[in-house]
């Protein structure tokens, strides 16, 4: 198994994605956790595998200077369009990330890792590679796609014969992400690296709610109350996504 890249029709998908509840949602919470961590001035950020921008954008209309790496044309392309039709400014990058180590010789203030752990075939090979390019003091937006969320979800489905056979990765080329990881075995492949300052669930409720409800729902409330409970003890662990922010030790 190979790391994923992005084509045409994921970059369609994505697309849709941000345009509904789901990337609300998503975006919301992201946005909210780096306001309360983040100091009030300008950073030096790296958002690898920015995708189509819309964190690097937001990021850049914060003042902070931007650096979008991608290793997928058509994700980059996108984020590019979406960077000029905004009038702001950002460096960007065609690059896998092992590269980047190599490619950037300055580490950065905060860097950005959304989604991507997932989407890898060896998701802890990066570590190192983000702890180099984080600077001492600065921070890690790490978010992840959840085991635990998935293996909920297919209890509430009913799906046993799946989950005894352990069979939860997404297919080849499906967009179902190809690594979901396990909290618990992240964290301890961080320990000693990283210390995990703040954890939220991203779509605590939203993903388990019937669909019909879901369609009926307004999208301000739903934000409001997934923000509300995305640290909830009892709810946290059940995000789609997590999101750890973390300090290098």
């Amino acid at each position: 198994m190979s790391d994923r890249h992005f084509d045409e029709l994921a970059t369609r998908f994505a697309e849709k994605i941000y345009g509904g509840a789901k990337g609300a949602i998503r975006l919301a919470v992201l946005q909210t956790d780096l306001l309360e961590a983040l100091p009030a001035r300008s950073l030096r950020v790296l958002d690898i595998g920015g995708g189509l921008g819309h964190m690097a954008l937001w990021l850049a209309e914060q003042g902070h200077q931007v650096t979008l790496t991608e290793p997928a044309a058509p994700m980059l392309e996108g984020a590019r369009e979406r960077f000029a039709a905004a009038g702001q400014s950002a460096t960007f990058i065609q690059a896998p990330w092992q590269d980047l180590p190599a490619q950037l010789s300055e580490p950065f203030d905060l860097v950005i890792c959304h989604a991507v752990l997932e989407w890898l075939a060896e998701p802890y090979a990066i570590l190192p590679a983000l702890h180099r390019l984080t600077r001492p003091g600065g921070w890690l937006s790490l978010a992840f796609y959840n085991r635990d969320a998935l293996v909920y979800r297919n209890l509430l489905k009913g799906h046993f014969r799946k989950l005894r056979s352990n069979e939860l990765a997404g297919e080849k080329q499906s967009l179902t992400p190809q690594t979901p990881l396990d909290p618990r075995e992240l964290a301890a492949q961080l320990d000693g690296a990283w210390s995990v300052e703040s954890q939220s669930g991203v779509r605590v409720f939203h993903d388990y709610m019937p669909v019909d409800f879901q369609k009926r729902a307004d999208v301000a409330a739903l934000v409001e109350m997934e923000l509300a409970h995305r640290r909830h003890p009892a709810f946290a662990g059940l995000g789609r996504y997590l999101h750890w922010v973390c300090r290098p030790v």
